[in-house]
């Protein structure tokens, strides 16, 4: 018993979705030393812990929110979208599910503060906003449809990106701003791309994101854009940021038939799962690129 409820609360945080904050840390910490900064290792990997446990945070939280909502019982899960599914397989597991997400939120709060003690209080503006998002993103957030189109970006961009960057340098620069914006618009157009197979079932749940009020094929134009704009805010960048940062543009091609191929199936859900993939595997390439190109420029 104690195994599956452990179980079930390790799949509620989604462990396989953590890899894009430490992709996240990594351009914060590449923006760092790209300024000259002097990076000690513990810092980054305290800021590591930090940026997990919010991020597992939320995905805790989600699932909690989701499963009493009653939305789980209506989704149709794929492997991207629609949440783990842990908690309609173990109804018992819920409280701890919760317990866990408040505690990865204390626990995030706790690495901002030894951060905000070590570096000063330039720190707390972008620490209590992402604290504020965790919290919000699932009861308000998701109504609110042009701010759940942003507020992924916002918090593995510029308050996760440039948060850490601070954090390890103690500064704020433009290096680490113009590291922040390609994940805010590659991110954004995650979390929307993800919805589309959502739309019917978030509805009934109350919820309100920009495919239910634009429907899905003009929500596709939209991730296009997006898309287009994470690799435009790379090359406008590159004055502020180290030569080979512009590796993240060789993903580019690949993007642009992937686009069109989610417009294409927008409206097929079955055909549209492989693209879901497809473009986390995109995303995670160009981001990973783009903090070498950072670390090595």
């Amino acid at each position: 018993m104690r195994a599956a409820l452990t179980l079930a609360v390790l799949r509620s945080a989604r462990p396989k979705f953590l890899t894009l904050s430490l992709l996240s840390v990594l351009l914060g910490i590449g923006a760092a030393l790209a300024t000259g900064a002097a990076v000690a290792p513990a810092d980054g990997l305290i800021a590591l812990l930090g940026a997990l446990a919010a991020h597992a945070s939320v995905n805790l939280l989600n699932e909690h929110h989701d499963f009493h909502s009653g939305l789980d019982a209506m989704t149709q899960r794929t492997p991207f979208s629609g949440g783990s599914g842990s908690l309609p397989e173990h109804p018992a597991a819920a409280p701890a599910v919760r317990a866990w997400g408040w505690l990865m939120l204390l626990t995030a709060a706790a690495v901002g503060l030894y951060f905000v003690r070590a570096r000063g209080l330039g720190l707390l503006p972008l620490g209590l906003a992402g604290l504020l998002l965790v919290v919000a993103y699932t009861p308000i957030v998701t109504r609110m449809p042009w701010m759940c189109l942003l507020a992924p970006g916002l918090g593995f961009g510029p308050l996760m990106v440039a948060g850490t960057a601070f954090a390890v340098s103690g500064h704020y620069a433009a290096t680490a701003l113009a590291a922040a914006l390609p994940p805010l618009f590659f991110v954004s157009a995650l979390l929307l791309v993800n919805q589309l197979p959502d739309i019917d079932a978030d509805r009934r749940a109350g919820r309100r994101h920009l495919p239910i009020v634009w429907g899905r094929r003009r929500s596709a134009m939209l991730f296009g854009a997006l898309v287009a704009a994470g690799f435009a805010a790379i090359a406008l960048a590159a004055p502020l940021l180290p030569r080979l940062s512009l590796l993240a543009l060789l993903p580019l091609p690949l993007a642009g038939v992937l686009v069109r191929r989610v417009y294409r199936h927008a409206d097929d859900v079955g055909a549209l799962v492989p693209d879901l993939g497809r473009y986390v595997a995109l995303l995670h390439l160009t981001l990973l690129l783009f903090a070498a190109g950072l670390w090595l420029g």
